[in-house]
């Protein structure tokens, strides 16, 4: 009977190892924040949903990887990154030189488009020189503190327009796609006003330095832009007035 028990555990100890021994690579994490619509947003259901998650979900499949998706922080999403905390980010995050240093972009999938203020309906481009609310620790918020211009700081986390609709602030700097949304959202009650700044290369995703998901997920991009489908998503989530590729 000892036999046979030591048989079996043996037995059972070497079928337990052949799934590790057989299975694939494991699976890409992809990480967002979840709370800037319409690109990534958490549903009723508790789910990641929104431009990026649809964009995401079929990179993966076009790319023939197995995605698994979290919720990060955005203050720290590039030293988790780098620290293989996930392997990819997917957060409406702008292609910029500085963030370069750290990390690889993908080619952008969302176009490079100026930036523009948003305020009440009516305000005139004169809030543009107003009071002017500003996510931290952003492109915005690095943009008005090389200009010297104070400006009220926002939480990354809350809806930006929020701070005009109260009256906090005259206007807020933010990115087109997410203006022109609001805009809908909020018909009749804001506009966009003053210049619009470029201040990127469009929204890309980020991966560890010299990771082969750029590649992989660059060749899957491309091949949605070519045949109509990124720019049909864009528009679904953006709306008529996004910005697209030719």
């Amino acid at each position: 009977m000892r036999v046979r028990f030591v048989q079996a555990v043996l037995l059972m100890a070497a079928l337990g190892a052949l799934p590790a021994a057989c299975r694939g690579p494991d699976p890409v994490v992809i990480a967002t924040t979840g709370d800037y619509h319409p690109f990534n947003v958490v549903n009723e259901d508790g789910e990641i949903d929104g431009l990026e998650r649809e964009l995401g979900d079929e990179l993966c499949r076009r790319a023939d990887l197995e995605c698994e998706w979290i919720l990060s922080e955005w203050e720290t999403m590039i030293p988790d990154l780098v620290a293989e905390e996930f392997d990819v980010i997917l957060a409406g995050m702008s292609i910029t030189a500085e963030r370069e240093e750290r990390i690889d972009f993908t080619e952008a999938y969302y176009p490079p488009t100026p930036s523009v203020y948003v305020a009440m309906a009516g305000a005139g481009d004169a809030a543009a020189e107003g009071t002017i609310g500003l996510a931290e620790n952003t492109i915005y918020s690095d943009y008005f503190a090389e200009l010297g211009r104070p400006f009220v700081p926002l939480d990354i986390s809350m809806d930006a327009v929020d701070a005009v609709l109260s009256g906090e602030v005259d206007a807020v700097l933010v990115d087109h796609g997410y203006g022109v949304e609001k805009l809908a959202e909020h018909e009749g009650q804001l506009a966009i006003v003053g210049p619009s700044v470029l201040l990127d290369r469009g929204l890309g995703m980020g991966v560890r330095t010299g990771s082969d998901l750029k590649a992989k997920l660059d060749e899957a991009l491309a091949s949605m832009k070519a045949d109509g489908t990124l720019n049909a998503i864009i528009v679904k989530w953006v709306g008529a007035g996004a910005s697209t590729f030719e």
